[in-house]
């Protein structure tokens, strides 16, 4: 897979929004198109766990989104949760990939049964069917069976699971560090350069190319 340059990046209802913001603000950093859709309880969790009350209107978060990542005006569109004449609900208009982060387990088993009910569900079956990575990002402790079975029979279909577990060996000091890790290795899937982790073997990150 080439670098991507058109992303479509889900937010849902499970811990870890933390991981989303940062991720969005390096793929708006990176000049690239992003598409960006959020469902209602994402919306609770980012109150609660970053005091962001985001807009529930899609115009109205990108205007927020404009002003919270100066210089990147364009390159996030913003989707409403029932907007299907949005190109992301379409094979002929997919884009080179997805993210769902963080990924509830209920939208993980609604992706892993072919769900489309709203436009995250739709826009996760296009992006298979069309064979283009698709990255889940759960955040759930512990697994159950069933959501085990859900994340292999997707595994299967195509897609990564990269549960947002960040490692140590490149010796934390903040939280930052910690989220930089799990966004780190999204990028790495996505075949975007990156200098937030340095590679295993090597002392320092290199700079992005």
């Amino acid at each position: 897979m080439e670098k991507a340059k058109t992303v479509t990046l889900a937010l849902t209802g499970a811990s870890g929004m933390i991981y989303a913001i940062r991720l969005l603000e390096l793929l708006a950093a990176q000049e690239m198109q992003v598409y960006l859709l959020y469902s209602q309880v994402a919306q609770i969790v980012a109150q609660q766990e970053l005091d962001l009350a985001l807009p529930a209107r899609p115009q109205a978060l990108e205007a927020w989104l404009g002003t919270r990542f100066k210089g990147t005006p364009g390159r996030i569109t913003v989707f409403g949760r029932e907007e299907w004449f949005a190109p992301i609900a379409s094979g002929s208009a997919v884009a080179d990939a997805m993210v769902v982060c963080p990924c509830s387990m209920g939208s993980l088993a609604a992706i892993a049964q072919g769900m489309s009910a709203t436009l995250i569900e739709r826009a996760a079956d296009v992006t298979l069917k069309e064979r283009r990575p698709l990255i889940l990002v759960p955040r759930e402790a512990p697994f159950s069976a069933i959501h085990l079975e859900n994340m292999l029979r997707l595994s299967r279909a195509g897609a990564t699971i990269l549960p947002a577990n960040p490692g140590f060996y490149h010796r934390p000091q903040t939280m930052s560090d910690l989220v930089d890790f799990v966004v780190a290795r999204i990028l790495d899937q996505l075949r975007i350069p990156h200098s937030l982790v340095p590679p295993w073997g090597r002392p320092d990150p290199e700079p992005p190319g």
